[in-house]
């Protein structure tokens, strides 16, 4: 009798444009030590995020099957992936309808026996090994090679692992699926629609098809009214496909940033230093590296044209100009440093300070009206480029507003907050309303 073989596969893939450049990665791991026993990654030209990710589950199980050719049906293989699409397709919950998909799915179900494989949908954060194995693939497109093991530091980035529980044989799994679909129909008075407990990759042309619903372990049936609710915090939430990210740039110095003088909207619209366009350079250098940039959008102010413009040459891109992403009014405050106004109007600055209701002296903005405009542009913008990576270029109180609406801070948050001349921030919005601050104030792009 063959002695059983169980191995983990991870598997990733990615498109820096959906289509674009694009690869995978795959790890196998040993089940009961976890132990990395291979390592597989490949740039694949110019992909969709869901073939990228169907060849590294491809890769990832042909893998796990030449590690051990001779084992027949005692290989156990537990495929774990941060696409939803994936896990859900390859388990036979949703139909394949996409060309695209179809004969991938069926590569990756050859390799090995059906009943030799389980998966599982993990969150992003616990597939960061085999994430890491798609970027450096990526990588080394971009730079005009291929992916080399023997280069990669993709485990050091990889969580620690424990070994994974004999969860007994596939059939067992198959059975207490059964019962959980049997229990759930039975309580909900009928079929459950997959579309009420699922959500799929944006832009994967791949939508669940409504039939039977296989309900997997420690996961819990909703009323498809409060589906549609945001899931926050460490919920398992569904896979709502790529977000509309923004990496929020601010724009390079002016003379007036290191005598940190007010700089609104209000003022007299300063152009960039020597030092604010070596910054600009400097980051058009980083975000070409990334190459992850799809489309520009910035303030009309001129420090964030000349900013945005020396990115957008760099990458070839037009810059769409966004009014909602000036700076805030500073009223006469404009051109003085915090001190000059404290000593000319220390009651409105105290005021200013203490309340966002209350506008700088003279007319300005206050940060409610101005987080009333950042949040209008916000929604235009993601609706327009959802699924998509933009870069914003914009300034302090716009980027600020931003993080402090996605986090659900106080207004008063702003002031904790420091963010320096054309430093990096990230935040993501996702389909179900929910937004992650991915980055902030970064400027290791300058050094």
């Amino acid at each position: 009798m063959s002695i059983a073989r169980r191995l983990v596969v991870e598997a990733d893939g990615g498109s820096r444009g959906n289509p674009g450049p694009a690869g995978y990665g795959a790890v196998v791991i040993d089940a009961a030590t976890g132990e990395t026993l291979a390592e597989a990654a490949e740039y694949i030209g110019v992909a969709t995020n869901n073939v990228a990710e169907y060849r590294g589950l491809i890769a990832g199980l042909t893998a796990a099957k030449a590690l051990f050719p001779d084992a027949g049906d005692a290989l156990r293989v537990h495929v774990r992936m941060d696409s939803k699409l994936v896990v859900e397709q390859m388990s036979g919950r949703w139909k394949i309808k996409h060309p695209d998909m179809k004969p991938l799915a069926a590569r990756a179900a050859a390799i090995l026996p059906p009943s030799s494989v389980t998966y599982e949908w993990i969150p992003r954060a616990q597939n960061k090994h085999a994430d890491r194995l798609a970027n450096e693939a990526m990588d080394a497109g971009r730079d005009g090679r291929q992916w080399e093991a023997s280069a990669s530091t993709a485990e050091l980035d990889a969580p620690a692992r424990t070994p994974l529980p004999d969860r007994g044989p596939p059939g067992d799994a198959v059975a207490g699926a059964a019962k959980a679909r049997a229990a759930l129909a039975a309580t909900r008075g009928g079929t459950a629609d997959a579309g009420t407990l699922f959500d799929v990759d944006a832009g994967a042309s791949e939508e669940p098809e409504p039939t039977d619903v296989t309900a997997v372990a420690g996961t819990t049936a909703v009323p498809a009214s409060e589906a549609a609710s945001p899931q926050v915090g460490w919920a398992a939430a569904p896979d709502l496909g790529t977000p509309a990210t923004f990496i929020l740039l601010r724009h390079g110095e002016t003379l007036l940033t290191p005598e940190k003088r007010f700089s609104g909207s209000g003022g007299t619209d300063p152009e960039l230093s020597a030092v604010g366009r070596d910054q600009a350079a400097r980051a058009a250098l980083h975000f070409a590296a990334l190459g992850t940039v799809q489309d520009i959008v910035c303030s009309p102010l001129r420090r964030c044209r000349e900013t945005a413009a020396a990115v957008a040459d760099r990458l070839g891109l037009d810059v769409r100009i966004e009014d909602g992403l000036r700076e805030s009014d500073f009223g006469v405050w404009e051109g003085l440093t915090f001190g000059e106004v404290r000593e000319r109007y220390g009651d409105d600055l105290t005021a200013w300070l203490a309340d966002p209701e209350t506008a700088p002296t003279g007319g300005g903005e206050s940060f409610t009206e101005v987080a009333d405009r950042v949040a209008a542009a916000r929604d235009r913008l993601t609706t327009r480029y959802a699924g998509r990576t933009v870069l914003v270029v914009t300034h302090v109180t716009p980027i600020k507003t931003l993080v402090r609406l996605a986090l659900e801070a106080p207004a008063q948050s702003m002031f904790r907050m420091e963010l320096s001349a054309a430093s990096i921030s990230t935040v993501a919005y996702y389909g179900d309303g929910n937004a992650s601050v991915r980055l902030l104030n970064d400027t290791s792009h300058l050094r």
